[in-house]
Protein backbone atom coordinates (compact mmCIF):
# COMPACT_ATOMS: atom_id res chain seq x y z
CA UNK A 1 0.00 0.00 0.00
CA UNK A 2 1.70 3.18 -1.14
CA UNK A 3 1.31 6.22 1.05
CA UNK A 4 1.56 9.74 -0.19
CA UNK A 5 4.28 11.79 1.43
CA UNK A 6 2.93 14.12 4.10
CA UNK A 7 5.96 16.37 4.02
CA UNK A 8 5.52 19.06 1.35
CA UNK A 9 7.86 18.01 -1.43
CA UNK A 10 7.50 21.13 -3.55
CA UNK A 11 10.74 23.10 -3.88
CA UNK A 12 12.54 21.24 -1.07
CA UNK A 13 15.68 19.20 -1.33
CA UNK A 14 15.58 15.52 -0.34
CA UNK A 15 17.71 16.33 2.70
CA UNK A 16 15.23 18.97 3.88
CA UNK A 17 12.30 16.61 3.33
CA UNK A 18 14.10 13.89 5.31
CA UNK A 19 14.81 16.25 8.23
CA UNK A 20 11.20 17.44 8.29
CA UNK A 21 9.96 13.87 8.10
CA UNK A 22 12.27 12.92 10.98
CA UNK A 23 10.95 15.83 13.04
CA UNK A 24 7.38 14.69 12.25
CA UNK A 25 8.17 11.13 13.36
CA UNK A 26 9.60 12.46 16.62
CA UNK A 27 6.48 14.60 17.16
CA UNK A 28 4.23 11.59 16.53
CA UNK A 29 6.31 9.54 18.95
CA UNK A 30 6.18 12.24 21.64
CA UNK A 31 2.43 12.76 21.27
CA UNK A 32 1.80 9.03 21.58
CA UNK A 33 -0.09 8.81 18.29
CA UNK A 34 2.16 5.91 17.30
CA UNK A 35 3.71 3.21 19.44
CA UNK A 36 6.27 2.09 16.85
CA UNK A 37 9.86 3.23 16.87
CA UNK A 38 10.89 5.58 14.06
CA UNK A 39 12.35 3.42 11.30
CA UNK A 40 14.22 4.15 8.12
CA UNK A 41 11.28 2.79 6.12
CA UNK A 42 8.77 5.06 7.86
CA UNK A 43 11.11 8.01 7.45
CA UNK A 44 11.58 7.40 3.73
CA UNK A 45 7.86 6.88 3.10
CA UNK A 46 7.03 10.11 4.93
CA UNK A 47 9.67 12.09 3.01
CA UNK A 48 9.00 10.45 -0.33
CA UNK A 49 12.66 9.34 -0.65
CA UNK A 50 13.98 5.88 -1.43
CA UNK A 51 15.82 3.99 1.27
CA UNK A 52 18.81 3.64 -1.05
CA UNK A 53 19.03 7.44 -1.31
CA UNK A 54 18.82 7.73 2.48
CA UNK A 55 21.66 5.27 3.02
CA UNK A 56 23.79 6.53 0.15
CA UNK A 57 23.46 10.32 0.31
CA UNK A 58 22.04 11.29 3.70
CA UNK A 59 24.18 9.62 6.35
CA UNK A 60 23.74 12.63 8.67
CA UNK A 61 19.96 12.11 8.78
CA UNK A 62 20.51 8.40 9.22
CA UNK A 63 22.79 9.07 12.21
CA UNK A 64 20.11 11.27 13.77
CA UNK A 65 17.58 8.50 13.25
CA UNK A 66 19.90 6.02 14.98
CA UNK A 67 20.36 8.41 17.92
CA UNK A 68 16.59 8.74 18.30
CA UNK A 69 16.17 4.96 18.15
CA UNK A 70 18.88 4.44 20.79
CA UNK A 71 17.36 7.12 23.01
CA UNK A 72 14.00 5.35 22.77
CA UNK A 73 15.62 2.13 23.98
CA UNK A 74 17.33 3.91 26.88
CA UNK A 75 14.22 5.90 27.83
CA UNK A 76 11.41 3.37 28.27
CA UNK A 77 7.86 4.52 27.86
CA UNK A 78 5.37 4.70 30.71
CA UNK A 79 4.15 1.14 30.10
CA UNK A 80 7.67 -0.27 30.35
CA UNK A 81 8.38 1.83 33.43
CA UNK A 82 5.20 0.53 35.08
CA UNK A 83 6.13 -3.03 34.11
CA UNK A 84 9.59 -2.61 35.64
CA UNK A 85 8.05 -1.10 38.76
CA UNK A 86 5.70 -4.10 39.09
CA UNK A 87 8.60 -6.51 38.56
CA UNK A 88 10.64 -4.76 41.25
CA UNK A 89 7.65 -4.82 43.60
CA UNK A 90 7.10 -8.52 42.87
CA UNK A 91 10.74 -9.28 43.64
CA UNK A 92 10.48 -7.33 46.90
CA UNK A 93 7.34 -9.28 47.87
CA UNK A 94 9.07 -12.57 47.11
CA UNK A 95 11.96 -11.55 49.34
CA UNK A 96 9.56 -10.59 52.15
CA UNK A 97 7.72 -13.91 51.76
CA UNK A 98 10.99 -15.82 52.07
CA UNK A 99 11.88 -13.83 55.18
CA UNK A 100 8.46 -14.55 56.72
CA UNK A 101 8.76 -18.25 55.92
CA UNK A 102 12.15 -18.33 57.64
CA UNK A 103 10.66 -16.55 60.65
CA UNK A 104 7.77 -19.04 60.83
CA UNK A 105 10.24 -21.93 60.64
CA UNK A 106 12.31 -20.36 63.43
CA UNK A 107 9.30 -19.91 65.73
CA UNK A 108 8.00 -23.40 64.98
CA UNK A 109 11.38 -24.92 65.88
CA UNK A 110 11.48 -22.85 69.09
CA UNK A 111 7.94 -24.00 69.99
CA UNK A 112 8.84 -27.67 69.39
CA UNK A 113 11.97 -27.32 71.50
CA UNK A 114 10.02 -25.65 74.31
CA UNK A 115 7.31 -28.31 74.14
CA UNK A 116 9.90 -31.10 74.35
CA UNK A 117 11.62 -29.40 77.28
CA UNK A 118 8.31 -28.91 79.12
CA UNK A 119 7.37 -32.58 78.63
CA UNK A 120 10.76 -33.66 80.00
CA UNK A 121 10.39 -31.38 83.04
CA UNK A 122 6.88 -32.76 83.69
CA UNK A 123 8.24 -36.33 83.58
CA UNK A 124 11.05 -35.40 85.97
CA UNK A 125 8.58 -33.74 88.33
CA UNK A 126 6.29 -36.78 88.23
CA UNK A 127 9.30 -39.01 88.97
CA UNK A 128 10.26 -36.86 91.94
CA UNK A 129 6.72 -36.95 93.28
CA UNK A 130 6.65 -40.75 93.06
CA UNK A 131 10.00 -41.13 94.85
CA UNK A 132 9.33 -38.76 97.72
CA UNK A 133 7.63 -40.34 100.72
CA UNK A 134 5.85 -37.71 102.64
CA UNK A 135 6.67 -37.53 106.35
CA UNK A 136 3.49 -36.94 108.16
CA UNK A 137 3.95 -34.80 111.21
CA UNK A 138 1.21 -34.99 113.78
CA UNK A 139 -0.20 -31.64 114.65
CA UNK A 140 -1.42 -32.67 118.09
CA UNK A 141 0.88 -33.81 120.83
Amino acid sequence: MATTPTVDSCCKSPGQRLREALAELVRQQASGSTSQAPTATALCELAGISRNALYRYHSDVLEELHKIQQQRHRDPGPAKQKLQQLRDENENLRHQTAMLAALVDHYFAAWKETQTLLERRERELAELRRNIKPNLVPIRN
